[in-house]
């Protein structure tokens, strides 16, 4: 039987890095028909994640050059590919269903795409992520839980990495909209996502967030770190975003807490520890553990299987019970330089190259 169009375009997207496992009830190829047309999933099938410009495109599949620049360029401003602009050309690419497609529909969700999100979420999860060695982001302390005695690389440090950049752009969470939506929301902040580079200026450019300053972006990390939330950063040493996620929302940390062993499912570098003799069982640091890695009888006790190193503990110990200390060195995640090897080796693990 010939396979339709939602199939290959479900299959295409699964041969990218990040997967896009096909399941037993066929949500997945519900959700895409609720994204694309079928003219729009032929044309996506037939891209890859190297950027190409449109005559490129439109040669590649017999297609007259007029009818496929603005045929792609509102696929591009639908958030079902990435567009790249450089010099006042566009040059156009696939884009990964998580994190990509999905997240680029912070701004046009329903109940029904995201009741289907929620079936589908746990076992992508499962499948292309708790799966797989290398993960598409890791966790990095809140600043407010590094002691001066620490060597904290750039790369594990969200304020460096804010500095490092000159285009920043902040955007809705889509894991506390979706559930706000559906009446399961939290009182964390709603902007809390940040892109960087020409990730900020595909969001910029398709309404999905606003331009913001470094100055900014360093206050939205201190109201994040004072809210309690997780800090995500992509999975290279030149992150193009960091998101600042909650437990009860944020897709990745829900679906990680329901493991036994949540902390050999993410990267990285740190965990909590408790000084018995300072702790007065106060029980603070229960409810900011977004893990629940913290348990309190007579004094604190940190369960390493389960803490990711988060930090949010830390600062608001009101005895400094609680420190955060670096695994040892053969212990130390180190990410791939940039996006493109992280890819690789994501493609890689899967077999997918």
């Amino acid at each position: 039987m010939t396979k339709d169009v939602y199939q290959r375009l479900a299959e295409h997207l699964d041969n990218l890095p990040a997967g896009y496992p096909a399941t037993a009830s066929g949500v997945e190829l519900r959700i895409l028909k609720r994204l694309f047309t079928e003219e729009e999933a032929a044309i996506a099938t037939d891209l890859s994640m190297m950027p190409e410009t449109v005559e490129a495109i439109a040669a590649r599949l017999g297609r007259e050059v007029s009818v496929m620049a603005p045929t792609l360029e509102e696929m591009s401003r639908k958030g079902l590919i990435f567009r790249n602009s450089k010099n006042g050309q566009h040059t156009y690419m696939a884009a990964q269903f998580v994190i990509g497609i999905w997240e680029y529909h912070v701004n046009d969700l329903d109940e029904d795409l995201i009741r289907d999100m929620k079936e589908y979420i746990p076992y992508l999860m499962k499948k292309s992520w708790t799966d797989r060695k290398t993960k598409q982001v890791r966790v990095i302390p809140v600043a407010q839980s590094v002691n001066a005695e620490m060597t904290v690389t750039p790369y594990e440090a969200a304020e460096e990495v804010i500095r490092q950049q000159s285009k920043i752009v902040v955007a809705p969470c889509i894991c506390r909209r979706e559930h706000a939506m559906v009446g399961q929301g939290c009182d964390k902040p709603m902007e809390a996502c940040l892109t960087f580079g020409s990730a900020a200026y595909y969001y910029e450019q398709n309404g999905l967030g606003r331009t913001i300053s470094q100055e900014e972006a360093l206050g939205l990390l201190k109201t994040g770190e004072e809210a309690g939330l997780v800090l995500q950063p992509s999975n290279s040493q030149k992150p193009f975003n960091i998101c600042m996620c909650c437990g009860c929302c944020c897709q990745i940390l829900k679906n990680m807490r329901t493991l036994d062993q949540p902390a050999l499912a993410v990267h990285t570098n740190y965990y909590a520890e408790v000084i018995e003799a300072d702790c007065t069982a106060c029980e603070i640091c229960v409810e900011r553990c977004q893990m629940d890695a913290i348990t309190v009888a007579e004094v604190a006790a940190v369960n390493r299987d389960r803490c990711i190193g988060c930090g949010l503990c830390i600062g608001t110990c009101p005895t400094d019970a609680l420190i955060l200390k670096q695994k040892t060195n053969e212990d130390q995640y180190i990410p791939p330089a940039n996006t493109v090897e992280a890819y690789i080796n994501m493609a890689s693990e899967r077999g997918k190259i």
